[in-house]
């Protein structure tokens, strides 16, 4: 039954005023948490947005920056337990540096920073600011520092993910770290509605010059949503922190076997109260697919194993996607303390012109041809989809224990989708009279409503407080009608024409304490989750109706046993649930013997994550990490007749998961930076599906390797490659594959510009090849893109250079938006 989203809003504010409202009454704060400090001239004048820029003490690696505000104060976000210190940067002054300092837990007020003016043979030296490592190792998350990079130049987001260290993709667009599939991935702090090939599509057609950041984290804490039980990618796309009227202009075309376009536009205007922003951005990739299938059909009889027929595929798929993405947004500082702010956003996406080429033949036991046909398939594909998100932040009055904060956020979104498919078969000479037409035409609309408060309360200098509540309602409604035609005459088809209707009502809740000692952070929380899900077939009036309440707590230490030692061990339990599309019972046609399909009888899964890592000079680390889930959800092939087969997702009984996790950054020398990252993992699945039992595993590895050097005079460049060994998942036997890429850029127009070229896959070995195996059936696949390709890129930037302090939002439907898959 659906619920009322003002009703499910009434509870959800009850909530949070029950789990934040003794805490109105407790005192305010003085000092923020974290680093803060001031920055005067030598006259005594506040020096306003300069860039603050925290180091650490050991190496200068850069760990984060900040600008000052109007008043010369700025505030570094709290970093791992250290000794830092800081430099200061600004047009027509000196770098300033500090002195270094420690970091344990409590706020550090730095002395008062002057700036000295420059001379004009030392201007030129100020305005050239040393860029971030590409890759870096934080206590609990590994940053990939896109913005710069000239493998981000031309390249897509999902290019830059797969070359990220521990990320692989494999042949279905599933991502997975660490050899783990069941990922949270956030644009922006808000979860994408989609998984598998909708997320990959989605990441195709967001170009990495908007990237900023990636953030892999393993073990989140508890105020993040309790999806993702292999942890979560954080993608963070640029912000135009300058003053006045500025933007950023982008072209690039690549070029493989087919052309791919994209260019882009963002404007932002920012003023003492008010920050007005927009983008556009457009995106034409065609591309093609090439897969090769070999398949063995065998009948079981007394525990013997006799072959009954095989069958052989080639299918080459022309792929063109054409995306328009815009957004626009509204920040309004209604007092110093108060924000309020508006974000709008839309992507529409279509496929108008996919074509595909089919030729299979079938085979009896002897290997003697039955029979043979060519198929033809046309597909259209339109997905117009919008979001709106309305936030509110509030910084309460301060004392000596930090700063109290309380944010909130509503967030509307609709994701439509429209496929039309034509499936043509003919078969050779005799069979002729056997020929048909199979045509699709399915709708989909999703609807996500969704409501969040969080609050940040110090109890001491040591002592912080997190809480919040959410609300979140989902609904979707799916219709296909597909007909045959046979000899001129066409019917509906009612074993694939269905509706299938979808409502789902969570409510969460958490509470989240750090606690910091001298050498010692403690953090533990715990997160409960209320879910309420129905769905229903109308066609055979097949329906479900789920409610289940879970906790997921969450712990972790952090020591700092001396200034070149630190260990740290984290926990959590977190669930996946199965996305909308992955229990939408439709079947999708692929190819005439193969189709897809929902499973609604899916259930989530859930996991409990273990890990153990210890730092060597805060940047060489060591990792193990353990974790069991039950009921892991995966997909499958399998078997319906003796030439025919569906693509599905099932849960099978239990997977177990070891790591070990070794990353280390080098600097061989000056301007010659070395990241380095390997995974050696062992994963197990137990269960039993289509009458094989399963319990396989098989030891794995993932190795990568990132090398950045500054050439001078405005020239850099990149050197980037990655392996992956044989592995197991499930019922897939998945052969070794790997990648290298490299490329040069140019700084040009006093720095405002960037001229980059690059190339990817440049030895043409990231492709898949891999075996699925059960008692009655085998299947060997040869799967590769065109993803051998040579990208020019440009990029402009105008405007106001005087940059203002940043602002993140992250929104509250996060989580609904990750699983909309397929809408």
């Amino acid at each position: 039954m659906k619920t009322n989203f003002a009703l499910i809003s009434g509870r959800r504010l009850a909530l949070a005023g029950l789990l934040l409202g003794w805490s109105w009454q407790s005192a305010a704060a003085q000092t923020p948490a974290g680093v803060s400090g001031s920055l005067l001239d030598a006259k005594g004048a506040a020096v306003e947005f300069a860039t603050v820029t925290l180091h650490r003490a050991a190496d200068s690696v850069v760990v984060k920056s900040e600008f000052s505000d109007d008043k010369g104060a700025f505030r570094l976000e709290e970093p791992a337990a250290g000794r830092y210190l800081v430099s200061v940067a600004q047009l027509g002054f000196q770098r300033a540096w500090t002195k270094p300092f420690d970091v344990a837990g409590s706020p550090v007020a730095l002395p008062t920073i002057t700036l000295q003016v420059s001379g004009a043979t030392t201007l030129k030296e100020v305005v050239v600011v040393g860029q971030k490592p590409l890759y870096e190792r934080q206590a609990d998350r590994t940053v990939v520092n896109v913005e710069g990079s000239t493998l981000a130049a031309g390249n897509t987001s999902l290019d830059v993910l797969r070359r990220s260290p521990g990320v692989t993709v494999d042949g279905n667009d599933n991502l997975a770290l660490r050899g783990k599939q069941g990922l949270l991935v956030l644009i922006d702090g808000k979860r994408q509605p989609m998984t598998g090939s909708e997320l990959a599509e989605y990441l195709k057609s967001l170009p990495a010059e908007q990237l900023k950041s990636i953030e892999l984290i393993t073990n989140p804490p508890a105020k993040y949503d309790a999806q993702g039980g292999a942890g979560i990618i954080a993608i963070n796309l640029k912000k135009d922190q300058r003053q006045g009227t500025n933007g950023t202009a982008n072209l690039s075309i690549s070029r493989s076997q087919y052309t791919k376009w994209n260019g882009g536009l963002s404007m932002n205007y920012r003023q003492k109260k008010v920050n007005l922003f927009g983008s556009y951005n457009y995106a034409d990739r065609q591309g093609m697919a090439k897969l090769d299938i070999h398949r063995d059909f065998y009948a079981n009889t007394d525990g013997q194993r006799t072959l009954t027929g095989s069958s052989d595929q080639t299918n080459r798929m022309r792929l063109g996607t054409q995306t328009h993405s815009w957004k626009g947004g509204l920040d309004f500082n209604l007092t110093e303390n108060t924000v309020l702010g508006v974000v709008v956003s839309g992507l529409d996406s279509r496929s108008p012109k996919q074509y595909g080429v089919n030729r299979t033949s079938l085979y009896d036991a002897t290997g003697h041809l039955i029979t043979a046909y060519n198929a033809e398939s046309h597909r259209n594909f339109h997905s117009p989809n919008q979001a709106a998100n309305l936030n509110f932040k509030h910084t309460f009055a301060n004392d000596s224990s930090g700063s109290r904060e309380l944010t909130a956020d509503v967030d509307y979104a609709r994701y439509d989708a429209r496929r039309l498919q034509d499936l043509s078969t003919q078969f050779d000479n005799a069979e002729r009279g056997l020929d048909y037409l199979l045509q699709g035409n399915q709708t989909g609309e999703l609807t996500i409503q969704s409501a969040k408060v969080d609050y940040v309360h110090p109890l001491s200098k040591q002592t912080r407080l997190e809480a919040g509540a959410k609300a979140s309602q989902v609904s979707s409604d799916n219709d296909v009608l597909y007909t045959n035609t046979i000899a001129g005459e066409t019917t509906v088809d009612p074993n694939l024409t269905n509706r299938f209707k979808y409502d789902e009502d969570i409510l969460a809740a958490y509470v989240n304490v750090n606690h910091s000692f001298a050498k010692l952070n403690i953090q533990a929380g715990l997160r409960g989750e209320q879910t309420n899900a129905t769905g229903q077939q109308v066609v055979g009036n097949d329906h479900f109706d789920r409610h289940y309440f879970q906790l997921f707590p969450s712990a972790a230490l952090k020591q700092t046993i001396n200034e070149k030692n630190e260990v740290s061990l984290s926990m959590s339990r977190r669930i996946d649930r199965p996305n909308y599309s992955q229990l939408n019972p439709f079947r999708y046609i692929i190819d005439p013997t193969t189709s897809g399909s929902g499973n609604p009888n899916l259930r989530p899964q859930t996991s409990y994550n273990v890990e153990l890592t210890h730092t060597f000079l805060q940047k060489f680390s060591t990792g193990v990490s353990y974790s069991i889930t039950k009921d892991p959800m995966i997909g499958v092939v399998q078997p319906e007749t003796d030439s025919t087969v569906v693509s599905t997702q099932v849960n099978l009984g239990k997977q177990y998961y070891y790591a070990l996790t070794l990353t280390a950054p080098f600097e061989p020398v000056k301007g010659w930076q070395l990241y380095t990252n390997a995974v050696f993992y062992y994963s197990r699945f137990v269960g039993n599906l289509a009458g094989t039992a399963l319990d396989k595993g098989r030891p794995a590895f993932n190795l990568s390797a990132n090398s950045s050097v500054t050439l001078g005079k405005g020239w850099s460049a990149d050197l980037n490659a990655s392996y992956q060994s044989r592995e197991q998942y499930g019922f897939l036997d998945v052969r070794p594959n790997g990648q290298l890429a490299a490329g040069v850029q140019k700084s040009l127009l006093d720095r405002k510009a960037t001229i980059k070229l690059n190339a990817s896959d440049i030895l043409f070995t990231s492709k898949t090849r891999a075996t699925s195996s059960y008692d009655n059936y085998v299947e060997r696949f040869y799967q590769r893109l065109d993803s051998r390709m040579v990208t020019l890129s440009f990029n402009y930037r105008f405007g106001n250079e005087k940059l203002a302090p940043s602002r993140k939002r992250s929104g509250g439907a996060e989580d609904e938006k990750r699983r909309a898959g397929g809408q």
